[in-house]
């Protein structure tokens, strides 16, 4: 689910459980800041109506009655609305320990520990016997980019960014204005996709390019966030994962790894070296580029000049 859908939910909800009078559409549209910005009556309708629906499907209980105006108006019961006690098995308090020991960042650590000491308050023996042959775990998600925290708040607080940004064939980085969406992490590096306000168009950014330090600014998007953000398909689009032809290309052996992962065919052809067919597609010279000596291209002709292009005009620099 997108942020910005994610944020309406919430505050929709918070409406409803925490008046005490039952409210009607119009007064629910002015307090909810995505409702104001809905544009016409037709448009926060549509919106307003699916919304609803959506609380609903999630498990809320939203009753509907008839105010002094005769409007309808909508209310949310705390009474119909808590949460059963919560109980856990040993398999899904070993899964909330692994998870809570993923992130390494304090701000995110923090908010991990918190929810565990909640639930060890309420009689969850989290980390003691029998979960403890899941403690020898330690799960990581690397998060080794210094743009990886304001990022991710800027996504959380929707507010455009700025960062110097080097493109895989480029000498020096240049700057990119940037509503920041969503972050995700996929073969191991870090992408943010967003809208990149000078090319008016959806891009998506590898966290390890981007250099110096990423200024948010007070500022409103300009584009609507979709309500999915598909990172790892716009990715695996541009790295060429949707090809239909296929390269040969020569690769030094203990290397490249995500490589040989897709190869549909490696054999080993001495002097350390392996030779590999692989999909062939858009953004793959990239990709090659940046295994510098430890690959060569054999055919097609077209991406051997690509990657040739490319390190030539890193080595410019």
């Amino acid at each position: 689910m997108a942020i910005a859908k994610a944020e309406r939910l919430m505050n929709l909800a918070l409406c409803l459980l925490g008046t005490r009078r039952p409210l009607s559409k119009r007064e629910l549209r002015s307090s909810i800041e995505a409702y104001i910005e809905a544009g016409n009556d037709d448009s926060f309708n549509r919106m307003f109506e699916r919304d609803k629906d959506d609380l609903r499907e999630l498990g809320l209980v939203i009753d509907t009655v008839e105010n002094l105006e005769g409007e309808p108006a909508y209310h949310a019961r705390r009474d119909l609305n808590r949460l059963p006690p919560i109980t856990l098995d040993a398999a899904e308090a070993a899964a909330l320990g692994l998870a809570a020991k993923v992130w390494q960042q304090a701000r995110l650590a923090g908010a991990a520990s918190g929810a565990l000491q909640k639930l060890r308050a309420a009689g969850m023996p989290l980390g003691e016997a029998p979960y403890e042959p899941y403690g020898a775990l330690e799960p990581r998600i690397p998060t080794r980019e210094a743009a990886f925290e304001p990022l991710m708040l800027a996504c959380r607080d929707r507010r455009p960014v700025v960062f110097a940004y080097r493109k895989s064939n480029a000498v020096r980085p240049e700057n990119r204005q940037v509503e920041p969406w969503a972050l995700e992490c996929w073969r191991g590096h870090w992408y943010l996709a967003g809208w990149d306000r000078d090319r008016r168009a959806e891009r998506v950014f590898r966290l390890s390019r981007i250099t110096g330090p990423v200024r948010s600014r007070a500022a409103a998007f300009t584009a609507p966030v979709p309500d999915q953000v598909r990172v790892r398909e716009t990715v695996e689009r541009w790295a060429g994962e949707t090809a239909t032809a296929s390269a040969r290309i020569r690769l030094r052996q203990n290397s490249g790894y995500p490589l040989r992962a897709r190869a549909t065919e490696m054999r080993d052809i001495g002097d350390g070296w392996d030779e590999l067919e692989i999909p062939y597609g858009h953004g793959l010279d990239a990709w090659l580029a940046e295994l510098g000596p430890e690959v060569m291209v054999l055919e097609p002709a077209e991406l051997r000049a690509d990657v040739v292009d490319r390190l030539r005009a890193v080595a410019k620099g």
